[in-house]
């Protein structure tokens, strides 16, 4: 899988484009248990995921200098409850058990190339009944930061990508009052049989 990048702006532009805490009781209004975040980036939503849930929030990241931040806030901040690895999770898979998760976070990210695929790696890491939260870029407007344009998917798009990759009640979320900038989706495992 080849992620197409879009670059991080500076940390205090960053925090102007999100309310973590409000989104997050949007996309994960069930917190609890175990949580998968794929790029914590500064750790915007990293530590409001901790806030929410007394288990694990595994989140792993690409670059070095940003899991070793999000570490040592998340030891400033008195959240134990984070563990930040280095993972290539594009090229390498996650590394996480299958089944293991209650809930996978991807934000940001589905203007890669074979967004299905991640997709599909997130629901085998969730348990029977499990969530994924995906927040992207609005592609019906321009944003002050983003991918181009022309590689941003819809919102539409993103849901047939989850129905593809086996998700179930893929709904919307309005994000627009603590994340302009941003569509959401929420969708389901398939409870087994």
């Amino acid at each position: 899988m080849k992620c197409r990048e879009s670059g991080m702006p500076e940390e205090a532009l960053w925090s102007t484009f999100f309310d973590a805490g409000q989104a997050l009781r949007k996309l994960w209004p069930q917190a609890g248990g175990d949580a998968l975040e794929l790029g914590c980036g500064y750790g915007t939503f990293t530590f409001a995921a901790a806030r929410r849930t007394d288990g694990l929030i595994t989140t792993l990241d690409i670059e070095p200098a940003m899991v070793a931040l999000v570490r040592a806030r998340a030891t400033e901040l008195g959240l134990p409850n984070i563990q930040a690895q280095v993972r290539d999770f594009v090229a390498d898979g996650f590394g996480i058990a299958p089944g293991s998760q209650s809930h996978v976070m991807i934000y940001n990210l589905l203007h890669m190339d074979e967004p299905v695929r991640l997709l599909r790696h997130a629901r085998h890491v969730l348990r029977s009944e499990g969530t994924v939260s995906v927040m992207h870029w609005r592609s019906d407007t321009p944003t002050p930061r983003g991918p181009p344009m022309d590689i941003r998917p819809s919102a539409e798009m993103c849901a047939t990508w989850l129905a593809q990759a086996g998700f179930t009640q893929i709904e919307p979320v309005d994000l627009g009052d603590c994340c302009p900038f941003h569509y959401g989706l929420a969708a389901r495992t398939a409870a087994e049989a």
